[in-house]
């Protein structure tokens, strides 16, 4: 049995699209009690633990750090021990706000960490408390999900264009838009990996080509159909509670050379995605 954190979120609407697996939501597994969750995978012994699900609400989490800290933090390491204690693996969703989010280079899974806000400081926290119990693990760092589940950039621009015909989007910020599928097709990979005793570690998995928000919402807007003009505006004239990274831009050739798995074509995911919302 592969055992998923996470229910309702992007990525694990996409696990149990994919897979058999067993999904636990808000009412079955609270993250807000971390000896909880840990009691769960005693109970039910699963041959693989994936955690997708995370307090994510980014300029929430400046209020919010403690909450943040134990959900991001303490429960993936409570799970991570539990995990141990059984010799199963863990697979884990972190994310590049772990990172101080300057320069113009690809962050690679080695760099020096350096979060900018509350939500990267709980982040960073899960992954050293994921390392600490000694399960073996996979943490894959992704960035700038999106899915036709949830809340997300896609979606926003969609909702918005339904009423306006034009948008001003930052342009400063670059990244790789990551389809949810993609995400959850890559840990459904590393799960059958894992359980052949394969090397764990961190990793990063993204969309690619790099791009702007802008870019992005030109995209969508282009593959839509709608007719939206998009003015580019730095991240300074579009102020928010948390500091949000400039580099967002993700290595991962280290993925591709261990596991032979490719980056995500963020077009051809968008394109999925908007399928999917239209039917």
């Amino acid at each position: 049995m592969i055992l998923v954190f996470g229910k309702t979120g992007q990525v694990a609407t996409e696990l149990q699209r994919q897979a058999e697996i067993t999904a636990l939501g808000r009412d079955q597994a609270d993250l807000s009690n971390p000896q909880s969750c840990a009691a769960i995978i005693a109970d039910l012994k699963p041959r693989v633990v994936i955690n997708a699900a995370a307090y994510t609400a980014v300029d929430k989490a400046e209020e919010e750090e403690v909450l943040a800290q134990t959900i991001n933090a303490a429960s993936p390491g409570a799970m991570a021990g539990a995990c141990t204690h059984l010799n199963i693996p863990f697979l884990h969703v972190s994310t590049d706000y772990v990172f101080d989010g300057t320069g113009d280079r690809a962050w690679q899974e080695t760099d020096p960490v350096q979060p900018q806000n509350a939500y990267g400081r709980t982040k960073l926290a899960g992954e050293q408390a994921i390392r600490a119990a000694g399960a073996r693990h996979i943490i894959l760092r992704t960035a700038w999900v999106f899915s036709a589940h949830g809340s997300n950039f896609v979606k926003t621009m969609l909702r918005l264009s339904e009423t306006r015909d034009a948008l001003s989007v930052v342009n400063d910020q670059i990244g790789g838009p990551t389809p949810a599928a993609d995400i959850a097709a890559t840990l459904l990979k590393l799960a059958d990996a894992m359980k052949a005793d394969a090397k764990g570690g961190t990793y990063h998995y993204a969309g690619a080509p790099h791009t702007s928000w802008a870019g992005f919402a030109q995209e969508i807007f282009a593959q839509a159909g709608r007719d939206v003009t998009v003015t580019g505006i730095p991240s300074a004239d579009y102020p928010t509670p948390a500091t949000r990274p400039l580099n967002s831009r993700l290595d991962c050739a280290k993925l591709v050379s261990d596991f032979g798995i490719t980056p995500a074509d963020w077009k051809a995911g968008l394109a999925a995605v908007l399928k999917d919302l239209n039917t």
